[in-house]
């Protein structure tokens, strides 16, 4: 295994949400995910965390299994603990509750050895929005190419 390891990034989270905040978690795996993961074998496809029992909590984040494992492979899609303080975790829960928002994982990377996930705190886009989203990417596009 080289000493390269990817960056998995959920890269429709911006065009779907408008970050409002972003801050980073540590994640709890098992067994093989962590190979899998240098492998860069994830997918943020649908994926959102939330707060349950005073735990954050990440869903539905599909995590491929090691080809070279064996019967002991976990659960592509189980919910994974987020590993962030206890104040941290109130006040997301609070924030959420009280203004509507959502927790995305934008982002999972190694830091030091360890994997970490940078996930935001999010509002939805609304389709107007999404528009806009499109048409300033298209002009700088054409602004940087000389188009315009």
């Amino acid at each position: 295994m080289s000493n390269y390891s990817p960056t998995i990034e959920n890269r429709k989270a911006r065009y779907e949400y408008e970050i409002l905040e972003t801050f980073e978690a540590g994640i709890e795996l098992v067994g093989t995910e962590v190979k899998s993961l240098r492998l860069g074998k994830a997918s943020f496809s649908g994926s959102y965390c939330q707060v349950e029992d005073g735990e954050l909590w990440i869903y539905d984040f599909h995590i491929s299994p090691y080809e070279q494992g064996n019967i002991f492979n976990p659960d592509p899609k189980r919910k994974r603990r987020l590993l962030v303080h206890k104040g941290e975790i109130l006040r997301l829960y609070n924030t959420v509750k009280r203004k509507g928002l959502t927790l995305i994982p934008l982002k999972l990377y190694w830091h030091r050895g360890k994997a970490k996930i940078q996930v935001g705190l999010a509002r939805g886009k609304k389709l107007y929005d999404k528009r806009e989203s499109i048409k300033k990417r298209t002009l700088e596009k054409e602004s940087r190419r000389g188009e315009y």
